[in-house]
């Protein structure tokens, strides 16, 4: 059998804690992304998850429109994105499972400043780490904010949690004839354009040789039969 994951990165997009066009935190969304990471935790992995900002607010979007300097647009996107995690925790803490929320952005009422030897401790502690507020800085993607602190916290992989069963040769909703990869090397995905990530996110997990896993979360159990390899999604890795 194969051996498991010891410590992960678990991406998710802030669209998977409401329906499926819905906006907001949904207690329903919450609750089932909540339980799988609880179930997962049972495998005895260490598990950190960034949370994305999407369904609170588009930064990205705001400033396209004008209004906004995109640095700004961007600091309130960070913003939602610790509405997210808050969330997050509450939930896992209310289920059973300890948790904390750390972010980059300084919030010291209501999380706790990003410091990766304590992010590491808790892990090491049985705690979900729940990381917010991307980078701290505007212009990167809560991906590249993924990509950042997996390699910080020494993960084993970055588990990008996607609304589709992992890589394909083109987009199966609009190419009946796409076919999905079990498995990808960097440089056959560079050189096949395929659209993973962002560039900057992508490059540094090649640079740190550091395995991605595109998977779908949408599925019962999903989260936790990743973490076991239990060939769910696509795995990306450096050879």
């Amino acid at each position: 059998m194969t051996r498991r994951f010891e410590r992960v990165l678990l991406k998710l997009s802030g669209e998977s804690l409401c329906a499926a066009g819905g906006f907001g935190v949904e207690p329903a969304g919450l609750r089932a992304i909540a339980e799988q990471i609880i179930d997962a935790k049972k495998t005895g992995a260490q598990i950190a998850v960034v949370v994305g900002g999407g369904n609170i607010i588009r930064g990205a979007q705001l400033a396209r429109e004008g209004l906004i300097h995109r640095a700004s647009a961007d600091q309130m996107g960070m913003l939602g994105t610790v509405i997210n995690g808050i969330a997050l925790r509450e939930a896992l803490t209310n289920m059973g499972q300890d948790a904390r929320c750390m972010t980059a952005v300084s919030v010291p009422a209501v999380a706790e400043p990003l410091i990766r030897l304590r992010a590491m401790r808790h892990m090491e502690k049985g705690r979900v780490v729940i990381l917010a507020g991307g980078t701290g800085n505007p212009f990167f993607t809560t991906d590249t904010t993924a990509a950042l602190r997996a390699v910080e916290l020494e993960c084993d992989v970055l588990m990008k949690a996607t609304k589709v069963d992992g890589v394909y040769t083109a987009d199966p909703k609009k190419d009946p004839k796409a076919t999905r990869f079990d498995d990808l090397t960097f440089k056959k995905a560079l050189s096949l354009g395929l659209e993973i990530m962002d560039a900057t996110a992508f490059t540094m997990c090649q640079e740190h040789r550091l395995p991605v896993l595109v998977f779908d979360f949408a599925k019962k159990g999903n989260i936790r039969s990743a973490i076991e390899r239990s060939g769910v999604g696509t795995l990306i890795t450096h050879e």
